[in-house]
């Protein structure tokens, strides 16, 4: 009986996959509250993205209760990459992809394990995300995504207990997801290309294609501060890269009937975004990052390939999209 539970353990272990640039500040906080949850933690793979600060040496220099991984790149290669690299690296079957600005509650990866080892189809897991200075207050549990081509954070500044209920989300957000390593490998990891944001709605959107199911994990706690790399809500970074990104979201996943059905729809979701980040002042960046968008769709993203065994799942898809979208208008 003790061989197996010990057996058990060791396949319920986590490789965790976080990026650094530039975040010292938040490291000692960060592996603290690790700490609580060590005896499930296979591995701790930190992907350093060249940073100019003290990270790598903090890293180096200290003992922790798992074992670290440090993998140095001498850029910034982005989001998308350095996590692929951590989960290249990664020895178990469950990444969990968190965030170098969180703190994470007692029991949170026993519950993401849990979850998502209960049902083969199910792809990722998603932490209750809190707003680290209000721990009442709701930063995301799962992103949502609309027929305007419009991502939408779950619960954003909603109290917390709105969200106690195992539920389906469109996609779990990378800051503080788990996932299946064999899964990831199955439908291809993060797209390089996309460097950050929308990424992860990327990835969800292949897994839905296929079947798969992301789910909140509501007994899973995360603290986080947020924008702590990008610096701000709104920037020229962000504004571009989202720009660009969604545009390839829409190119590589939906199949052409659906863009023809929806073309209305992502026509005007495109130019509303352009008119709200025109009265912000970033206007010009947002058409930059749609035009970056267009012109290198085929150079640098692969198309999902259409498959008719996947149909029923493209009309989930759309059903959820419209769903999404009513729910948005609603408000």
């Amino acid at each position: 009986m003790e061989k197996t539970q010990k057996l058990n353990m060791i396949n319920m272990k986590v490789s965790i996959v976080t990026p650094n640039y530039n975040g010292e500040k938040f490291l000692k906080k960060f592996f603290e509250s690790l700490n609580n949850d060590s005896q499930l933690i296979g591995e701790v793979i930190i992907v350093d993205n060249g940073s100019e600060d003290n990270s790598k040496e903090y890293i180096k220099n200290n003992t922790f209760n798992f074992p670290i991984i440090l993998i140095e790149n001498t850029q910034n290669l982005g989001f998308s990459p350095a996590v692929n690299q951590g989960i290249k690296k990664a020895q178990y079957e469950y990444i969990f992809s968190l965030n170098n600005d969180t703190e994470i509650k007692k029991g949170s990866i026993k519950a993401l394990v849990d979850l998502i080892s209960s049902d083969d189809k199910i792809f990722s897991t998603q932490a209750k995300m809190l707003q680290y200075n209000n721990k009442e207050l709701i930063d995301d549990v799962g992103d949502e995504y609309n027929l305007l081509a419009w991502t939408k954070k779950t619960g954003e500044n909603h109290k917390s207990d709105e969200y106690n209920e195992v539920c389906e989300i469109f996609s779990a957000c990378a800051g503080a997801a788990m996932y299946k390593k064999t899964l990831l490998e199955e439908l291809g990891m993060f797209d390089d290309n996309f460097f950050a944001y929308m990424e992860d709605v990327d990835l969800a959107m292949r897994s839905r294609i296929h079947g798969y199911h992301n789910l909140l994990c509501p007994d899973a706690i995360v603290y986080h501060i947020g924008s702590a790399t990008s610096g701000s809500r709104y920037n020229e970074f962000k504004v571009k890269l989202a720009a660009r990104n969604n545009v390839w979201v829409v190119y590589k996943n939906l199949p052409i009937p659906l863009k023809i059905i929806n073309f209305i729809f992502l026509f005007l979701g495109f130019t509303i975004k352009y008119l709200f980040f025109r009265k912000k002042g970033f206007g010009s960046t947002y058409i930059e990052g749609i035009k970056e968008g267009l012109s290198t769709r085929s150079e640098k993203i692969d198309k999902v390939e259409f498959t008719f065994k996947n149909i029923k799942n493209y009309f989930k898809i759309e059903y959820r999209l419209i769903i999404n979208t009513v729910k948005f208008l609603k408000k």
